[in-house]
């Protein structure tokens, strides 16, 4: 077994993302989806800006390319990705979309294989199928019956979440080989800073941005807030991406799934949240993916 720097990476983002994931349970419904997409996404920016001054000051050899491509695949999977996202969550609720996420690690691999021309290999596939496997035993509930949704507003609910994790799948592959030809924090930054200019765009085109200083002025739970969005955000985006940049991108997709695990894991121990048999099955079922996954 090689366990290799990318896929150290790419289990810390999950980690770390679960812990951002906590965090924000517990701020409660005191801010909504999109004005924490904007908040969370804008003060990554600020502190990764602050980060390549002190780290890595010299700019790359950029070319308009590589900026063009770095811009699509921020504006792709944090601006209109990560909103769709949001509004799908609110829409089908997290149990559907925790399994409607899923989708992410087959849509890396797929696009990877044809534009990357990366291949898993032996028991990776059958790693990668465990760890879906475990992920949808995690998440699965059984309280989403027909009466809990309308059958359209489900329907149209779960084809925009579907949406939203193929956006951001096709972000990821398009920035992948910047990420082998330029320093990782100037990619992670320009991303950033291209999916917040294109959430304050959505702000001027609705013109709502009063609307969104008063619901911030309302937020009563700023330390969770913004302990969440640094660990969710600045922290997860730059250990995301540094996992693709040091690993395939279809193993890294996979290792990210992980997350569902640790959230639960994190729910039982810090939200008090109690988890069945099935639950537990899954954790082990995709622990034993994991394993099979980092095989070379």
């Amino acid at each position: 077994m090689n366990f290799g720097i990318g896929e150290f990476y790419s289990l810390a983002c999950a980690l770390v993302w679960a812990v951002a994931v906590v965090l924000f349970k517990k701020s409660g419904d005191s801010i909504s989806p999109f004005a924490l997409n904007l908040f969370k996404n804008t003060l990554a920016a600020l502190l990764l800006g602050v980060t390549v001054a002190v780290v890595s000051p010299a700019l790359p050899a950029f070319t308009p390319l590589s900026l063009l491509l770095i811009a699509v695949s921020g504006l792709l999977g944090i601006c209109f990705g990560d909103s769709c996202y949001l509004r799908a969550l609110n829409t089908i609720g997290a149990s559907r979309m925790a399994v409607a996420q899923t989708l992410f690690s087959p849509f890396v691999i797929v696009l990877s294989a044809i534009f990357l021309h990366e291949r898993l290999h032996g028991l990776q596939w059958l790693g990668a199928a465990l760890v879906l496997g475990g992920i949808v035993l995690v998440t699965w509930t059984d309280n989403a019956g027909p009466a809990a949704a309308d059958a359209g507003r489900l329907r149209r609910g779960t084809a925009l979440g579907v949406f939203s994790v193929l956006l951001m799948a096709i972000g990821i592959v398009m920035v992948k080989p910047q990420l082998a030809q330029h320093a990782l924090l100037w990619v992670v930054w320009l991303r950033v800073v291209a999916g917040v200019a294109g959430l304050l765009a959505m702000v001027a085109l609705r013109r709502n941005a009063a609307a969104l200083r008063a619901e911030y002025r309302a937020v009563r739970h700023w330390p969770q807030i913004v302990a969440g969005s640094v660990a969710g955000t600045y922290l997860s985006m730059m250990l995301w991406l540094a996992g693709y940049k040091y690993t395939s991108a279809s193993v890294a997709a996979v290792l990210n799934e992980t997350a569902a695990l640790f959230i639960v894991l994190f729910a039982v121990l810090f939200l008090r949240e109690r988890v069945g048999p099935r639950q537990l099955a899954g954790v082990a079922v995709a622990m034993l993916g994991v394993g099979l996954m980092v095989l070379r």
